[in-house]
């Protein structure tokens, strides 16, 4: 059997409740249905053919053995219609690829057109239920067919003759120019009724208009606004709409590295890579997916932010335990694929500065005042001044031994400082003289403890030695002035000693076949966020056209739609881990912002704000900072 296809050939079709991975040789390898979080119908994306796939393709191209790769493929405009087309010898056929955004049962349609001449074309529907552990009882239903699995029903509407043979269903059909057929896969639970079948045509219509009305909201009119709305478009596919959870990626354990076990399942809400997905969509004018998150935050924490969990269910399910697949062999060998994630238990100190810098940015953009987010926002912060000394795992989820983390800790005196701006400006009754003493130590500390003079830089965490990319949001964050030296420092010293070999750079160092800081063994590519974190270091500490030159690169390294995963093998020159990753759209968003808000500076009427003066730790100079460049969060 040949290798399954690079992570870069799939594109992304989904509800906005679940999503459709869609490779360029017309094969649907990974759908969960009817949640992001459910079990998938179609597995083979971890595993083989056998554990679920539907491909629709030319007879002469169906089938992995062949090499039969769509000859061009987009999307429809501003939409997450997918459109691919192939040519053959006689002929030019074009599948149309969408998922409706619905109120009822989620539905897969795949319209088949026929452009030139006539095309041979086979439809092969191999449902497995359970991610991929299930045979499906299969059968006709009044000229429909059904796959059927415990509570789970799979319905497959079409106009062409199907049949089933070994547990697939196979349509074969002649498609001439001019011609249309559709396919249509609805879920439902197995004990309902048969869901109704839609007009695909109109379903159509309705999904390309809900599209562009969406992106219609979006502000932004910079260089990159192509590039910026479609990544916009990609974090809004990964929001689960009746609840407004954010997950941080569509898939699990697509590999860190290939054919390791740094595998984890993103298909769950951080609260941290939901706030910062919501800064960057906030950037971009939407407000209402900011005001649908913070109910789902109220409703997620609930009275018990003494608890908090840095990740949720989409609906705010507290329990994620981690089990492992023994049947799936995993994305190219890489195993074991993990359902659930462990990670859920972990300390991680920095989500209370990533939610409290994203409410008050929310407050910033001008999003109604919320009485009962005032309260467990007060909550919150009353908890972190409990905790905020005490080691953790960090942003990147060790699972090592806790440390002091310099990012932690710099992101406890985000939420401080910016609580004490809300108070300040009204928005919440709390004394904030205390909370101007406390941010003051914290800073004390983390410039005693986190920084190596020596090196001239921030440091992973206190007493290492080891250097940490998460350090870069230091100015973004208000924590220290662009031009303070400690800062040029330190993105000096991770371009140097985090760098790949083409200059892109990793998240922290790891040890191979040893166990390093984060408890694991095993490497990793380079991380798309940070590498964007890098930009935004380049452009704040004044110069901005290496800054361009890297966010370029980081464009160029998208696939053929525009889709980044969480990392890049610069050696084997492809995209590994989950995939599209929130973080690494939203990092994408982020740095197109402060491009265009540096390019504005830099103009003669704004010269006086390009480079900042240096300042001292008082709360004015402080605020300042912060508001010249836009907030992580």
């Amino acid at each position: 059997m040949k290798c399954p296809p690079r992570i870069e050939r799939y594109g992304l079709i989904g509800d906005t409740q679940t999503s459709a991975h869609v490779c360029d040789d017309g094969s649907i390898d990974w759908l969960c249905l009817p949640r992001f979080d459910s079990p998938a119908v179609f597995t083979g994306l971890l595993g083989t053919q056998k554990h679920g796939t539907w491909q629709i393709a030319p007879a002469s191209s169906a089938g992995r053995s062949s090499s039969g790769r769509a000859a061009e493929r987009r999307y429809h405009g501003d939409s997450l219609v997918l459109e691919s087309l192939w040519h053959t010898a006689i002929g030019s056929v074009r599948v149309l690829d969408f998922m409706p955004p619905r109120d009822g049962a989620p539905q897969v349609i795949r319209i088949v057109e026929g452009l030139h001449g006539a095309v041979e074309m086979v439809s092969a529907m191999r449902p497995r239920p359970g991610y991929g552990s299930v045979g499906p009882w299969i059968h006709e239903v009044g000229g429909r067919m059904v796959a059927e699995a415990g509570a789970d029903a799979v319905w497959l509407d079409t106009c062409v003759p199907q049949v089933e043979k070994d547990g697939v269903v196979v349509s074969a059909f002649a498609i001439s120019a001019g011609q249309s057929v559709a396919f249509v896969l609805s879920w439902c639970p197995s004990n309902a009724p048969a869901p109704d079948v839609p007009d695909s045509e109109a379903a159509l219509a309705e999904t390309l208009a809900f599209w562009q009305d969406w992106t219609q909201e979006c502000t932004y009119d910079g260089p990159y606004r192509e590039t910026v709305v479609r990544s916009s478009i990609t974090l809004k596919a990964m929001t689960y709409g009746p609840s407004g959870g954010i997950v941080a990626a569509p898939t699990t354990s697509l590999p860190e590295e290939i054919g390791g076990d740094r595998n984890w399942d993103y298909r769950f809400t951080w609260l941290r890579d939901a706030a910062t997905t919501l800064a960057a969509l906030l950037g971009t004018g939407y407000r209402q997916e900011a005001q649908a998150w913070r109910r789902w935050l109220l409703r997620a924490v609930a009275g018990d932010p003494e608890n908090l969990q840095i990740m949720y269910g989409i609906t705010g399910e507290r329990d994620l335990r981690e089990r492992e697949l023994p049947w799936l062999p995993g994305y190219e060998g890489s195993a074991p694929v993990r359902v659930g994630n462990g990670a859920a238990d972990q300390l991680q100190l920095d989500v209370y500065g990533e939610v409290i810098d994203t409410l008050y940015l929310a407050h910033q953009s001008g999003v109604a005042h919320c009485a009962d987010t005032a309260v467990l926002h007060q909550r919150l912060i009353e908890h972190l001044v409990q905790r905020w000394r005490e080691p953790d795992e960090g942003i990147w989820e060790i699972r090592g031994a806790r440390r002091h983390f310099v990012h932690s800790k710099v992101m406890a005196w985000v939420a401080v400082d910016r609580t004490i701006r809300l108070a300040e400006a009204g928005a919440l009754d709390m004394d904030v003289a205390p909370l101007v003493e406390l941010r003051a130590m914290i800073h004390r500390e983390v410039c005693d403890k986190g920084f190596d003079p020596v090196r001239n830089t921030f440091t992973q965490s206190y007493g290492s030695q080891e250097l940490d990319a998460a350090t870069l949001l230091i100015p973004r964050t208000g924590f220290l002035p662009p031009d303070d030296p400690r800062v040029i420092g330190t993105v000096d010293a991770v371009r140097r000693e985090l760098s790949t070999e083409d200059g892109l750079v990793y998240r922290y160092p790891t040890c191979g076949e040893d166990v390093g800081v984060d408890g694991l063994t095993g490497d990793e590519g380079a991380f798309f966020l940070c590498n964007f974190w890098l930009v935004d270091g380049l452009a704040l500490t004044g110069r901005p056209d290496e800054a361009r030159a890297l966010f370029e690169r980081l464009l160029a390294l998208r696939n053929d739609l525009g889709l980044l995963a969480e990392e890049y093998d610069p050696v084997q020159q492809r995209q590994l881990g989950n995939f599209p990753q929130a973080f690494s759209h939203m990092g994408l968003i982020q740095s197109a912002l402060l491009l265009q808000q540096m390019a504005a500076q830099s103009s003669p009427r704004h010269a006086a704000l390009a480079v900042p003066a240096p300042r001292s730790t008082s709360r004015s100079t402080r605020q300042s900072t912060a508001d010249l460049t836009p907030q992580h969060a």
